[in-house]
């Protein structure tokens, strides 16, 4: 047993993150913007990114920090350097002064093509403040993550179940269940000296990834549909489709420019050469599996 320290535990990932460790039997200290409610073996720590003082307690005397935090999408995207840049800066310094030297970071494959996206690029100068921190670290670029709570996929579910899931221009990308990727950050927080400033990107176990046009098909099984209809649309019509979701939802929009940048990138598959070491993590849900599975969730919870 040991302490982790777990940033972004209130979020899609982290809470995924949260039940992985206390499942391994690990004490947790967890950090949240709000109050919390009481859960065996977990120490909550009131604050966020910026408050210097909650950081501090958060890493003292914890044996690993798992540093899942950060904004993914937002209408401003000047936003990003604050949450993912300075953030990370924040959580690097206060571990530096507490002398808690073992560090899994959560970034991005979007990191991989910086110029692409704001999002990519502040996960990229992120990432480079943990390379030259000092720490023991190890970063983690997961592609895709799906499962439930996941509000990301959820709208291609939905007009799945129509029969229809419009997709950006022609390309592969990986994904992987957030349940695989929490059970892959615990093992790598317990596993540091063989995975030592290591650069990983996880994915569901498909080698290749997955064409735009498989996945959504296998979305459309997950639904209950045998075929969908899967156009790709010109990189145009994104930008026009992302200006009509800014107007329709305002800061709530999914869709905006910076993510048009990167979803309109042909290649996001992750590498076999970044694969974890296959003795301390391996995959167990495979894409069609947990795509049925997260359908089903969804349809229990009434959203779908």
């Amino acid at each position: 047993m040991s302490l982790l320290a777990i940033t972004g535990v209130t979020g899609f990932v982290g809470s995924a993150v949260l039940d992985a460790a206390l499942a391994q039997g690990h004490q947790v200290r967890a950090l949240a913007r709000r109050d919390q409610a009481p859960r065996g073996s977990v120490e909550w720590v009131r604050g966020d990114l910026v408050d210097t003082a909650a950081l501090a307690a958060l890493v003292a005397g914890a044996d690993a920090v798992i540093h899942v935090a950060g904004l993914t999408n937002t209408p401003d995207p000047t936003e990003f350097e604050g949450a993912n840049v300075a953030g990370t800066a924040n959580v690097l310094a206060a571990m530096t002064a507490a002398g808690c030297k073992r560090l899994v970071f959560v970034s991005s494959l979007s990191a991989r093509k910086p110029e692409l996206s704001a999002y990519g690029a502040s996960k990229a100068r992120a990432e480079a403040l943990v390379e030259a921190s000092g720490l023991d670290w190890t970063t983690v670029r997961p592609p895709g993550v799906y499962g439930p709570r996941d509000v990301d996929y959820l709208e291609m579910f939905r007009t799945a179940k129509w029969g229809f899931v419009p997709l950006p221009p022609g390309g592969a990308s990986s994904i992987i269940h957030v349940t695989d990727l929490a059970d892959l950050l615990v093992a790598l927080a317990e596993n540091a000296a063989p995975t030592r400033k290591q650069t990983y990107e996880p994915d569901d176990g498909r080698e290749g990834g997955w064409s735009h046009k498989e996945l959504a098909q296998a979305i459309g099984r997950a639904v209950g549909r045998r075929s969908v209809f899967a156009p790709h649309l010109p990189r145009a019509v994104l930008d026009a489709a992302a200006a009509a979701d800014r107007i329709a939802r305002g800061d709530r929009a999914k869709l905006t420019p910076d993510r048009v940048g990167y979803m309109s990138h042909p290649n996001w598959v992750s590498r076999f050469d970044r694969k974890p070491p296959p003795g301390i993590w391996q995959p167990r849900i495979g894409g069609e599996e947990g795509l049925r599975a997260t359908a089903e969730w969804y349809k229990r919870e009434g959203w779908l």
